[in-house]
């Protein structure tokens, strides 16, 4: 197992994919499933958590995913994602999802959706293991780690009232 301790940069494991949507995805609307545009996010996402750990990571949550706008069969749908925030153990990677017709390049991407993955770092035994502490870069990767740690707040005080209630 490799132990980091040098902090990485936000640039440093950024990754963006895309997929030209097809039927395939298509929901009886003729709109892509949102299914498949969270399994796509969580790709991005895995790819990203992957690269600043420098090894395996899984998903442990999905703390949020919103969709904005529908994606149609024959769009272009890019995902971007970066690190917002990273622990111990964990990493909160954000995805930005963009759509864009395929036939007409001068039309702007459109924001489709964003999502906040959390993964865990694990080694060859499947348990927890350290990650690299998170270089904020820019103004934006300040805020989306100061927001990071409020979503985390927010999860662990939510947990913490539902274990309250189930040992009453």
């Amino acid at each position: 197992m490799r132990i980091m301790s040098e902090a990485r940069t936000t640039s440093y494991s950024r990754v963006s994919l895309g997929i030209l949507a097809s039927g395939t995805e298509a929901n009886l609307l003729g709109n892509v499933h949102g299914g498949d545009i969270m399994k796509l996010a969580d790709s991005t996402a895995g790819a990203v958590a992957y690269r600043h750990s420098g090894g395996p990571a899984v998903t442990a949550a999905m703390d949020e995913m919103t969709f904005l706008e529908p994606v149609h069969v024959g769009d272009i749908i890019k995902t971007y994602a970066q690190v917002n925030w990273a622990g111990t153990s964990s990493m909160e990677i954000g995805v930005r999802v963009e759509a864009q017709p395929w036939g007409d390049a001068a039309d702007a991407p459109l924001h489709v959706a964003s999502a906040y993955f959390v993964f865990v770092a694990i080694d060859d035994e499947g348990h927890p293991r350290p990650v690299p502490p998170l270089e904020t870069e820019t103004p934006d990767d300040v805020r989306r780690q100061r927001e990071a740690e409020i979503r985390r707040a927010h999860r662990l005080a939510r947990k913490a009232e539902i274990d309250r209630g189930r040992e009453e």
